[in-house]
This record gives structure tokens, sequence and C-alpha cells, in this order.
């Protein structure tokens, strides 16, 4: 389950609705080459070419499936069984602490790559020479922090303040600034540095997501 919010169902629908065509149409393509793949494939393999190793049926193979599951259990159960209404209640409940989390890990996986990257930019080689950086390095950062605060998890508040610190940093800095003035580039690079390893201490405290592959 991903979090989504609901004003953006309608585009995400028609992107998902576009992608779902693009790999159907990807499919039938294939299909009409898969004869000659699997020549090629029992050619190059020879003894150990295993027909059964190759599924006739692609459509079954790839597929793109997504939906929008109720936030509350039927009503019925509350009438029928009480108990199992507030099972379920709280099996949903769960589900989405888990959406929760896993949207937190995966801000969290991207602040600390723009800020590592940015810092490390701005931080420069051994000899104290500021390297070379591209503006999207400043921009990718702005552009995260503005998509952060505006789908408002607010699930957080550690990882909460670290967005904010990160904000407070680089709020209003052009990337021409960092390049021309030497003392706002370091105390930039300083103040990110501060929040990576923040935000490494914060992403080693929280276990990972444990992911299980049921047997079919």
């Amino acid at each position: 389950m991903r979090l989504i919010k609901r004003v953006d169902v309608p585009t995400f629908d028609v992107f998902m609705t576009s992608v779902r065509a693009e790999l159907n149409e990807a499919v039938e393509q294939l299909e009409l080459h898969f004869d000659e793949l699997i020549d090629q494939a029992r050619e190059r393999l020879g003894d150990l070419f295993d027909p059964a190793d190759y599924d006739m049926n692609l459509h079954r193979l790839f597929g793109i499936e997504w939906d929008y599951p109720s936030c509350n259990p039927p009503e019925y159960l509350l009438q029928v069984s009480p108990q199992l209404y507030y099972s379920e209640c709280s099996r949903v409940q769960r589900r989405f602490d888990e959406a929760v989390k896993l949207a937190e890990q995966a801000f969290a996986d991207e602040l600390e790559q723009l800020v590592t990257h940015l810092g490390e930019r701005l931080r420069g080689d051994g000899d104290g020479s500021p390297k070379v950086f591209r503006d999207s390095a400043v921009t990718n950062l702005a552009e995260f922090l503005d998509r952060f605060q505006r789908l408002n998890i607010r699930s957080d508040d550690q990882l909460d303040r670290l967005v904010a610190d990160a904000r407070r940093i680089v709020g209003g800095v052009v990337p021409q600034q960092l390049r021309e003035q030497s003392e706002l580039r370091q105390r930039v690079a300083t103040e990110l540095s501060r929040v990576e390893a923040s935000l490494e201490g914060w992403m080693t405290e929280r276990p990972r997501r444990s992911i299980l592959r049921r047997s079919r």
C-alpha cells in the first residue's frame, strides 16, 4: 500500500493507465519475436535448453494492477460480528501505519542522497578547492523540500525538523551565490553535514522494513 492525496488520484490513474498500455504494447512486440528468441536460445544452450523455461503466455507474466482500498471495514461486519469488525479496523490501521513508514523511509533516503551530493560538491576536494556542480544539485533539493511540504505527512517530528533545517539552510540561496561566495559555500556545506549526520542517525535507529516472500 502507498499513500496518495485524493486530489492526485485522477492524474495518477491516467498515468498508470498509460503505463499499462505501453507495457501491453511492449508485450505484443515481444510476442512477435518470441519464437525467434526461443530458437536462438535453443541453439545457444544446446542440451541445456528446456522448452518448459519459456512460458508462451507472455501476458500472464507481465502486468500492472492497482486499486484504491477502502479506509474502513464494511459496516455490516459491526452487526454480524463486532469482534471481527474491530479486528478489521486494527488490520487496516496497521496497513496505513506501514504505508506511512514506507513513505517516511523513501523521503529520508531521497533527502540523504540530495544533501550528501550537494554537501560533497560544496566541500570540494581535499586541498580545499571547490568542485564544479550543476544548478540541479541545489534546485533538486529545493524541489524535494517543496514536495515534502505539499504531501504533509507530519508523522515523525524528527524527520520534519531535519527537513525544516535543510529548508532553512538552502532557502533563498541560488547556485551562483554558492560559486562566487566562499564563506556562504563553506557555511552551507558545514550545516548540511550536520543534517546528513542527523539523517544517518535517524535511519539507523529505525529498523528497515523486512520483506517476506510468501510461498505460492
